[in-house]
């Protein structure tokens, strides 16, 4: 015989009979009741057409008071065989998923990387030795460019200079501190200094003009 125990749930029944017998089960406060209540209901109120408010509000509704019974009552060897067949299962993945790991950590053990470690080491200096000499010849091309930019702002500078004027032959007149541009800026008997390009010679004006 099979052993049979009843859950622990609470059932809700009643026969058969008018809207008038069943409507206690339809008031607000019998709704209220079963939904608040901690132990699982099942409604079975009436007949299989019937049904009430707390058919909605309880946990599971049972088409008769008889159905509900049944359900109530737990098969302890169909729940026996449930649990086996759940056992068996996790039991299965549980040693599958060993297997799974166990052929990763092979995997991983038989790479390059354990193999010969060494070897996987010498690879990175070779990538950090040429990004080294991809560097070098960077900054070396910068430089080489920037020199040459140097070189063209110096003789743009040296073409546009005084001194290099002064190298073909002219001079550079100053009275007092102040360069001379013309000859009426100057008089007889005023001290000047002629700045050639290899240094400075004083003189004085012996007349104020010439005259041609």
């Amino acid at each position: 015989m099979n052993e049979k125990k009843l859950a622990d749930v609470l059932i809700l029944a009643r026969g058969g009979g008018s809207i008038e017998d069943l409507w206690p089960f339809n008031e607000e406060v019998t709704a209220r009741a079963i939904y608040n209540s901690k132990i699982p209901i099942i409604s079975a109120v009436g007949h299989e057409t019937d049904f009430t408010i707390s058919d909605f509000v309880a946990d599971l509704r049972a088409p008769t008071p008889s159905a509900a019974a049944e359900i109530a009552i737990a098969d302890i060897e169909e729940v026996n065989a449930k649990l086996d067949m759940y056992n068996s299962r996790y039991k299965m993945l549980l040693k599958k998923k060993l297997e799974n790991v166990r052929l990763q950590y092979e995997k991983l053990m038989k790479s390059r990387v354990f193999t010969d470690p060494k070897n996987k080491i010498n690879e990175y200096y070779m990538l950090i030795d040429i990004k080294i000499k991809e560097l070098e010849k960077h900054m070396t091309s910068k430089i080489e460019s920037s020199k040459l930019h140097s070189q063209k702002l110096i003789s743009k500078l040296d073409a546009i200079s005084p001194l290099k004027t002064l190298t073909r032959g002219y001079c550079i007149t100053e009275h007092e501190g102040k360069t001379i541009k013309s000859s009426k800026e100057l008089k007889k008997g005023d001290e000047i200094k002629l700045q050639f390009a290899d240094g400075i010679v004083g003189a004085t004006v012996s007349c104020s003009s010439i005259e041609e």
